[in-house]
């Protein structure tokens, strides 16, 4: 619904999978972006039955998503992403606290920006958050879900349905670069998957039938858990200095 399914999956394939692939933290990732795409096609798939898209926004946004991501893929590997870490905290408690203190903020559909304006900040966010979500991840949905409703003024359902489809062009790249590296655990991704499948249908029904403030609510609960799990790290990497 709001983003955020990394928080879940994540940290159960680093307990759960066998010790020898637990380690290997590219074969995770990899492992986690197969099983999310699943879920992520399928929620796209039923908003776009349902929810009236704002089409313009979210085609160039996903295209550049799709090309930036793979380029953040590669750098992961040359860099450390826990160095991001600090940064994306801060960006969190912006994110939270401008939703919190901003009431309106995604309960209607707004004017939003001149067409060829709206293009080029969709094109922006795309190479923005497809680079960000190939080289880090953590909270990609949520983060989408705040700029379609703060800049292009979309309610928070539409702002749902919309960053499912950027996401799915983010994860197509990265799950494009993971299996030509063989970084895929498919014996454990598939399976996955079909529960990404199950839970996506059950999540879009949910959001649908709730509406607009439960997914606001949902959207901060997310965040704060968000922000709540990178500022324990963050000052567990301190003590730990």
């Amino acid at each position: 619904m709001v983003g955020g399914g990394g928080l879940i999956q994540i940290p159960a394939l680093f307990l759960f999978l066998p010790e020898n692939n637990a380690t290997a933290v590219a074969t995770v990732l990899g492992t986690n972006k197969l099983s999310s795409m699943c879920g992520t096609a399928i929620a796209a798939f039923q908003y776009s039955r349902r929810i009236n898209l704002h089409w313009q926004t979210i085609i160039p946004a996903a295209i550049t998503a799709f090309l930036l991501s793979f380029f953040g893929a590669l750098v992961v590997a040359r860099l450390q992403p826990a160095m991001a870490k600090k940064f994306v905290l801060i960006l969190l408690v912006a994110v939270a606290a401008y939703t919190f203190f901003h009431h309106d903020l995604g309960d209607r559909d707004m004017p939003g920006l001149k067409s060829r304006t709206a293009t080029l900040f969709a094109v922006s966010l795309g190479a923005a958050i497809g680079f960000y979500d190939g080289f880090f991840g953590p909270g990609t949905g949520s983060f989408l879900i705040f700029c379609f409703v703060s800049i292009f003024g979309c309610k928070f359902i539409v702002a749902s349905a919309g960053a499912k489809f950027v996401n799915l062009a983010t994860n197509l790249s990265a799950v494009a670069l993971f299996a030509a590296t063989n970084h895929i655990l498919y014996k454990y991704a598939l399976p996955m998957g079909l529960c990404n499948m199950a839970g996506a249908v059950a999540g879009t029904h949910c959001a649908i039938l709730k509406g607009n403030r439960f997914v606001r609510r949902l959207f901060l609960l997310t965040v704060t858990a968000l922000i709540l799990r990178y500022g324990w790290e963050v000052l567990t990497q301190l003590f730990h200095h």
